[in-house]
């Protein structure tokens, strides 16, 4: 008897009247809200503006979840084009069956289209995202609670979870490893670590993106092994431990490949975000400028008449002092009568002697 486990809830769909509200779809919306919101901040932290990421997610999100839904589709393609298949349940993605590596893949085709639009480089896009995708996966994954799916083998450790028998779905009830909680805290862990290495070694040029995919990969190895729904094996392993392995190791020559070719980090990484940047905050100087002009006319003096009057006559006074100063340096030592000074020499012409007196003397100003 279990004494302790994770319950799973008996429906995984709230009808509001005629509209249905499944908890799948709703663990879907919240990540991709998570993932843009911690994107932006990110972006705006790179020199970015704010809502860019939003405006390519316009573009990346659609795109991901076609991605996701054929990744599910073509690897999984029984239910749907088996002997006994739907084939219109292909389109049922509310009922579960998102393949993350197909949503990524297809999802980044749609962010390189947003992205020249705007002029911007992908790598850069996608490593301000990274962490965001990160955890915006670690709340999906309760999708697969609300559906009770993709658990692990039977187990009866404290933390197991409880699924429920359908056999209209051959599902057996019992206790199984909660692969979906597990998935979830490696997520977590993933964002946090891409986040520290970014601050820390400042990666760019894609090698925060990188790092998230080899690191996601790891976990996401162990974790599909534990599984024990129906998949396609290879030599052995389930389709996607290998396609795990392999993206891994392409995630891994890519950091690698990169950091020799282009280290650092982008200088720019939004075109005309800085100029913009540049003129909001020269308008918002101006306008401070201009308040204080404002102030400075409409503050009456201080100064009282006397005062004022005083000054002007200490001015006076003393450029009247600078004046006589002045003077005083044009005058000769050993002043002359006016008389001698003017009488012309003794030996000086009768054209001279003839000349009015004072006319040769220098012009004070």
């Amino acid at each position: 008897m279990d004494l302790a486990f994770i319950p799973s809830p008996s429906v995984g769909v709230v009808h509001l009247g005629p509209i249905p509200l499944r908890g799948y779809a709703f663990c879907i919306i919240i990540g991709v809200f998570v993932g843009v919101w911690l994107g932006n901040k990110r972006w705006v932290q790179r020199g970015g503006r704010s809502g860019t990421v939003a405006d390519i997610a316009v573009w990346a999100v659609p795109f991901g979840l076609v991605g996701g839904r054929l990744y599910h589709v073509v690897t999984t393609y029984e239910p749907y084009f088996g002997p006994n298949g739907h084939p219109l349940d292909a389109f049922k993605v509310w009922e579960g069956g998102l393949g993350i590596w197909g949503a990524v893949a297809l999802g980044a085709v749609g962010a390189w289209i947003g992205c020249r639009r705007r002029g911007i480089p992908l790598p850069a896009y996608a490593d301000a995202l990274a962490p965001g995708l990160a955890l915006g996966q670690a709340i999906g994954r309760w999708g697969n609670w609300f559906n009770q799916e993709l658990y692990g083998k039977p187990t009866d450790v404290p933390w197991a979870l409880k699924i429920s028998s359908d056999p209209a779905i051959g599902r057996i009830g019992g206790t199984y490893h909660p692969t979906f909680l597990y998935e979830c805290l490696w997520c977590i862990a993933v964002a946090a670590l891409v986040m520290w290495a970014d601050k820390r070694f400042r990666l760019g040029h894609g090698r925060a993106f990188a790092l998230y995919v080899a690191a996601y990969c790891a976990g996401r190895a162990w974790i599909e092994y534990m599984r024990v729904d129906e998949a396609h094996h290879i030599l052995g392993l389930r389709l996607n431990v290998w396609t795990a392995l392999i993206v891994f190791v392409l995630a891994v020559a890519y950091f690698v490949v990169s950091a020799k070719k282009a280290p650092g980090r982008e200088a720019v990484v939004e075109p005309g975000a800085q100029l913009a940047e540049g003129a909001d905050g020269a308008a918002a100087e101006d306008a401070d400028h201009a308040d204080d002009a404002k102030v400075s006319v409409e503050k009456p003096s201080s100064k009282t008449a006397s005062e004022d009057d005083g000054e002007t006559e200490t001015e006076a006074g003393a450029d009247g002092a600078d004046g006589a100063s002045e003077s005083a340096k044009d005058e000769p030592g050993d002043k002359k009568p006016a008389d001698a000074a003017d009488a012309p020499a003794a030996d000086a012409p009768a054209a001279d002697a003839a000349k009015p007196a004072g006319s040769g003397s220098t012009k004070k100003s």
